[in-house]
């Protein structure tokens, strides 16, 4: 069994090293490559401001952050959440060292998220398959034709979601995954999940082209030729 979490994550700011902190979590579960209705998500009280360019981007204020638990108080479920999963995210460096700078705030001596989790970054993984053009998650949703019209803000646990969308279909796997309405993990928001957008229903049929008079004809001269340096066994023509 193979289980993979896709995580995101929103900040007050960009650097983590000017003492920026994580205000929202989530993630995502698949086992075996299909969605599973497991996940994570909690809003986080950051105890310091939030930039102006970063609310802009994900738009949580810290009047509604007020009243949301600290890390230290998720940090146990978090963990207990991610803990032996193989983390997909998409500019893995960036959120990895947040998480990681909140695991050590809340215990100096707590493993980092490499030492629990394997690690895929999707940015690099997209950029390796289209070098020389855009990778950003909306670039990529744009590219393999997924839906992310919610997606006027940013914000954790709907990346999360497309994130999962978009990896699977970049690495080729099945993407009509048949989602469960099932509880989120304990210490999550109970949001619940969104679910992944489905594909096949909004794309138009294949169109089937038949062979015309000259290319049947060419085919039946092709077959002709078999039969002739085979001794007559052709066997598309035994029906």
């Amino acid at each position: 069994m193979k289980r993979q979490v896709v995580l995101d994550t929103e900040t007050t700011g960009l650097e983590v090293s000017q003492g920026h902190r994580i205000i929202e979590i989530g993630c995502v579960e698949l086992i075996n490559r299909r969605l599973t209705g497991r996940h994570f998500h909690q809003y986080i009280q950051p105890e310091r401001d939030i930039d102006a360019g970063a609310l802009a981007v994900h738009g949580i204020t810290p009047e509604f952050l007020a009243d949301k638990p600290t890390f230290d108080r998720i940090a146990n479920d978090f963990v207990t959440f991610i803990d032996g999963a193989e983390l997909i995210i998409h500019n893995a460096p960036f959120d990895v060292g947040f998480i990681d700078a909140e695991l050590a705030r809340f215990n100096r001596d707590h493993p980092s998220t490499s030492a629990l989790c394997s690690i895929v970054d999707t940015l690099t993984l997209a950029r390796s398959k289209h070098p020389g053009q855009r990778n950003s998650l909306d670039a990529l949703c744009q590219r393999y034709h997924v839906d992310n019209a919610s997606r006027t803000l940013h914000g954790a646990l709907l990346d999360a979601e497309i994130l999962a969308d978009v990896f699977l279909i970049m690495t080729g796997g099945q993407t009509s995954l048949g989602l469960h309405d099932e509880p989120s993990e304990e210490g999550g928001s109970g949001l619940g999940a969104r679910g992944i957008r489905r594909l096949s229903s909004e794309r138009k049929p294949l169109p089937v082209i038949n062979a015309t008079a000259a290319e049947l004809s060419r085919h039946e001269n092709r077959l002709d030729q078999i039969a002739t340096h085979s001794g007559g066994a052709v066997l598309w023509r035994e029906h």
